[in-house]
């Protein structure tokens, strides 16, 4: 697998990141709609012999213009990388998006991003993309100007699933919200995952006799709070370390927690997770999370998720 070069600017590349396929979009959970675009883009750039790339914006533009929402995000920049890696994406390119970028004509963005900057050979996107301040520039004005920088221009249609579902964001947050990660998992190609540098905790589950690795939730989705079935990978860098697991996910109702965390625990492990980063993959909802009648009720529930996670886990 060709390693993701990833750069934060449009200008200045380097001569062998110019003259790309860029496929463009925020790309928020990186499902199996982003995968065929995206797809499309690495398939037409080996055909031509050129570099593939990605070009996506951070912030996520909801975050600028609805600063006070609640937390949406299904990938953030990290996981958002790990996953376009993995499809055979060479380049990634990731744009401010801030006021100054989101006053940017269509024309403009077209003209100083895509031509001046990347020298891109072709582009992209999906049907629906529109793009430029106010959203005026549409796929028919990219054809259009395309057509006169000498850059080609490839829109695909949503794509639905067997039972007419499109795979959407949307769909994949009610999915979580919902409690189904099989099914949010079925949208995306792949199981959601949580992606954070482990933190200490208050060490309660040490003293429960189940260790945890805990990761703040930060800005990603808030799905159903309650314990899951879970994969998580230790990041070695250039490797991930899976590991079979259970781990709850809000508040810790019967500790009087006020934090909303995820608190994985590892099977059969042993080791110091503290300041590494931890992928957790949300496999299958056991339980709502619920307040027990103290720690020892607690505990005993605890065993019972293990049991349940390692028979799920197994198959």
């Amino acid at each position: 697998m060709t390693l993701l070069r990833i750069f934060r600017h449009s200008s200045g590349l380097p001569p062998d990141a110019r003259g790309s396929v860029v496929a463009i979009g925020n790309f928020d959970g990186v499902h199996v709609g982003h995968q065929a675009v995206i797809g499309a883009a690495v398939e037409r750039a080996r055909a031509l012999g050129v570099p593939s790339s990605a070009l996506t914006f951070e912030p996520h533009p909801r975050m600028l213009f609805k600063p006070d929402a609640e937390p949406f995000r299904l990938t953030p920049l990290r996981p958002k990388a790990h996953a376009l890696e993995e499809l055979g994406v060479e380049i990634l390119i990731v744009l401010a998006f801030d006021w100054a970028f989101s006053a940017k004509s269509a024309e403009a963005f077209v003209e100083d991003v895509l031509v001046t900057g990347m020298a891109v050979s072709h582009v992209v996107v999906g049907a629906d993309f529109v793009f430029g301040h106010d959203r005026l520039g549409t796929v028919q004005r990219l054809a259009e100007m395309g057509r006169d920088l000498n850059f080609g221009v490839t829109a695909l249609q949503p794509v639905a699933g067997p039972d007419g579902t499109v795979y959407s964001s949307t769909a994949i947050r009610r999915a979580l919200q919902a409690g189904e990660p099989r099914r949010a998992a079925a949208l995306l190609g792949r199981p959601w995952e949580i992606e954070g540098r482990v933190e200490h905790g208050d060490a309660r589950g040490r003293q429960l006799g189940f260790p945890t690795a805990n990761i703040g939730l930060g800005d990603y989705l808030r799905p159903a709070f309650g314990v899951y079935a879970v994969e998580a990978g230790i990041d070695h860098g250039t490797r991930t370390e899976w590991h079979p697991g259970v781990a709850n996910l809000g508040r810790r109702p019967t500790v009087a927690g006020l934090t909303e965390r995820l608190e994985v625990h590892l099977f059969d492990f042993d080791g110091d997770l503290y300041g590494r980063h931890l992928r957790v993959r949300l496999i299958e909802f056991l339980r709502p999370e619920k307040k027990f009648d103290g720690l020892d009720a607690l505990r005993a529930q605890i065993a019972r998720d293990l049991t349940e996670a390692r028979a799920i886990l197994a198959h």
